[in-house]
C-alpha cells in the first residue's frame, strides 16, 4: 500500500482484504528491497537472461501477490527485482535527481499521484509513451488522464486508487451509546462532514474515558478536499488554494474539530498513532481503500471484530491517493519493461494485489472479478469492501491536479497538526501554512 501513503494521501499504506487467509506480516511496510543491491536499471548476461528493476515506495503489493515470481514463470529469461524506498518523501527527490542526471534510474519507476502533474509538465520526454501499449479506456475515466500530456502521451499506467469510506470502532460506538450497524452509521453522516462532526459531539458526551472521536483533524481535512474536483489549482495551472472552497471547508472543519477536542491530534502513521490504534483510543478513522490494512495491522488481533466500515460522509465520492508505473526512456530494456508494466496493471494482476494487500484497482475491468467483487474484510465484521469501494470508484469526479499538490497538502496538514497538538490559533496556523507554501512553490 504503498504505504508510507503520506503525500497526504498515500504514501503507500497497505489495506487488508481478506477474501483468503492473509497474515498481518504480508501487510507490514518494511522498506526493504528484494535485493541488497543499490544498483539501478536492468541488466542482461551472455545467455540473454534479463533482470528488470522496479523502483517504488512503501508497498505496491507485487511481491506479496507473488507477481514477480509468476512473471518469471511466464518469461523464464526475465527476472524482476524490486527496490523499495519506505518513504515517498525520500523516494521522489531521488527520482528527480536521477531524471535530471539521466542515470541511476530503474527500468520501471513508481509515480505518486501527488507528483504526477509535475512529472507530466516537466519530465514527460524522459518516459516511454504507454498510450499505444495499454488500453486507456480500461481504467476509471479520470485515472489515466492524470498521467497524460496535452498531446496524448501517457507516462504512467495506473496502479491503484483510494476511494473513500469511514472506518469506525463499533465497540467504542456502543459504549458511547451510538449506533453500530454500518447502515445506521452511514445515515448519521449522510449530510456530509458537518454531520460527521455532529456525530463526534454526540460521541464526546458519553465517550469512554481517554478516547477521542477521530484520530486526526488533518486526515479529515484531506478527505474533505479529496471529495471536490477543484482543490489547489485551477485548470490553467494557477495555484488557487487560498481561495479554494474545498480548502476553506476542510480547514474550517479541521479547526472546529481541534477546538472542540474531537480529535486525538495524532499524525497518521506515527508511533503514537500506531499505539492509539492498539489501545483503542480513537473511534473513527477516515478510510481510503488502503487504510484498512494499517488499522488491522496496528490495532492487532486483540481488536479484531471491534472495527467496521461504512460509506464516507456525504453523497460525493472521493479519492485519496493512487500511483502509476512509468518506464524511463534511458533504460536498457525499455521494450521488456513496458511489457512488464502492461502486465502488472492488467485487471487480473490488479485484482491479485487487492486480494493480497487491499490496494484498490484503478483498472475498472477488475471490479467484476471474484477477488474484487465479493471481497469482504473479516477483521471489520465482514464489511463488503469490494462492493463499497467499487461503488465509490465509479462515481469519483475528475480532479484538477497541480504540480505541487503534494507539497501543499503536506504543509497544510502540518499546520492542522499544530492546531491540535500545540494549540496554535487557526489564523496563525493558516498564515504559517501559506507562507511556507508560497516559498515552496515560488
Amino acid at each position: 500500500m504503498r504505504i508510507t501513503r503520506t503525500v497526504a494521501g498515500r504514501r503507500r499504506r497497505a489495506a487488508l482484504v481478506a477474501t483468503t487467509g492473509l497474515t498481518a506480516t504480508a501487510l507490514l511496510l518494511t522498506g526493504c528491497s528484494d535485493s541488497d543491491s543499490s544498483d539501478a536499471g536492468g541488466s542482461s548476461d551472455a545467455n540473454g537472461k534479463i533482470t528488470l528493476t522496479v523502483a517504488d515506495f512503501g508497498q505496491f503489493g507485487y511481491k506479496e501477490a507473488g507477481l514477480f515470481a509468476k512473471y518469471h514463470e511466464l518469461h523464464p529469461n526475465i527476472t524482476v527485482k524490486e527496490d523499495v524506498t519506505a518513504d515517498e518523501k525520500v523516494y521522489y527527490p531521488k527520482l528527480l535527481q536521477q531524471l535530471n542526471s539521466g542515470s541511476g534510474l530503474a527500468d520501471v519507476q513508481g509515480l505518486e499521484v501527488g507528483r504526477i502533474k509535475e512529472l507530466v509538465d516537466t519530465k514527460a520526454d524522459q518516459f516511454a509513451d504507454l498510450s499505444k501499449v495499454i488500453n486507456v479506456g480500461d481504467w476509471v475515466s479520470w485515472k489515466e488522464k492524470q498521467a497524460t500530456t496535452p498531446d496524448g502521451k501517457v507516462i504512467g499506467a495506473g496502479t491503484d486508487i483510494g476511494p473513500m469510506s469511514l472506518c469506525y470502532n463499533a465497540d467504542l460506538f456502543k459504549k458511547a451509546g451510538l449506533p453500530t450497524d454500518r447502515k445506521e452509521v452511514a445515515a448519521k453522516v449522510a449530510g456530509g462532514w458537518e454531520d460527521y462532526l455532529k456525530l463526534g459531539e454526540e460521541y464526546k458526551k458519553n465517550a469512554p474515558k481517554g478516547t477521542f472521536f477521530m484520530d486526526s483533524a488533518s486526515a479529515m481535512y484531506n478527505a474533505v478536499v479529496s471529495s471536490n474536483p477543484k482543490q489547489y489549482y485551477d485548470e490553467s495551472g494557477k495555484p488557487v488554494y487560498k481561495e479554494s472552497p474545498s480548502v476553506k471547508q476542510g480547514w474550517d472543519l479541521a479547526a472546529e474539530a481541534a477546538d472542540k477536542k474531537l480529535s486525538q491530534g495524532l499524525a497518521q502513521f506515527s508511533p503514537p498513532w500506531n499505539a492509539a490504534l492498539r489501545k483503542s483510543t480513537m473511534a473513527t478513522v477516515v478510510c481510503p481503500a488502503w487504510m484498512a490494512g494499517q488499522i488491522s495491522v496496528n490495532a492487532g488481533d486483540g481488536n479484531k471484530g471491534k472495527w467496521n466500515i461504512t460509506t464516507a460522509p456525504g453523497t460525493t465520492a472521493a479519492n485519496w491517493g493512487g500511483s502509476f508505473l512509468g518506464v524511463p526512456k534511458s533504460g536498457k530494456h525499455v521494450d521488456e519493461a513496458t511489457k512488464l508494466v502492461k502486465w502488472l496493471t492488467a485487471p487480473e494482476q490488479q485484482a491479485a494485489v487487492f486480494k493480497a494487500i487491499g490496494s484498490f484497482p484503478s483498472n475498472k475491468l477488475a471490479y467484476d472479478l471474484p477477488d474484487v467483487k465479493t471481497a469482504k474484510l473479516p477483521y471489520f465484521n465482514d464489511a463488503p469492501i469490494g462492493e463499497i469501494y467499487a461503488g465509490e470508484a465509479k462515481s469519483i469526479p475528475e480532479t484538477v491536479l497541480g504540480p505541487k499538490d503534494g507539497v501543499i497538502k503536506d504543509t497544510i496538514s502540518t499546520q492542522i497538526n499544530n492546531m491540535e497538538q500545540r494549540g496554535t490559533k487557526p489564523d496563525d496556523a493558516w498564515k504559517a501554512a501559506t507562507t511556507a507554501i508560497d516559498k515552496a512553490i515560488g
